[in-house]
């Protein structure tokens, strides 16, 4: 179900979003509170000057809305990843104590080499 909050942004089940996407207010304020470069943020979500204008506008507007719902948003999230994270500790340990699987030493070997040499290059 959807309703329409105005041209550009519409009321769904998964909060604020963009009109003709599924991209949510949410994703925008991610890059937004990034301090990328509003033409990044258009370009990354392939939305036009039009419905950029109309979601920085809507934000402007409804910023203490947007941003409660943007925090409940993060809260969420944050809730989910320590339930699963907690819910597959054993598991995950587990798999790190297993030894390595016969046949992919090769395949290990070069990953190694790259992780050597990425933080080679980093430093």
């Amino acid at each position: 179900m959807t309703n329409a909050v105005n041209k550009y942004i519409i009321h769904t089940e998964r909060g604020l979003a963009i009109a003709g996407t599924r991209i949510t207010l949410y994703d925008v304020m991610d890059y937004l509170k990034a301090d990328y470069p509003h033409k990044y943020i258009r370009d990354s979500f392939n939305l036009t000057d039009e419905q950029m204008n109309g979601v920085l506008a809507y934000i402007e507007a409804h910023q203490a809305e947007v941003e409660a719902e943007y925090q409940e948003v993060l809260q969420t999230a944050q809730e989910i990843r320590d339930y699963w994270q907690e819910r597959n500790r054993e598991r995950l340990a587990k798999i790190a104590a297993a030894p390595p699987r016969s046949g992919y030493e090769a395949v290990r070997l070069k990953l190694i080499e790259r992780r050597m040499q990425r933080e080679v290059n980093n430093k």
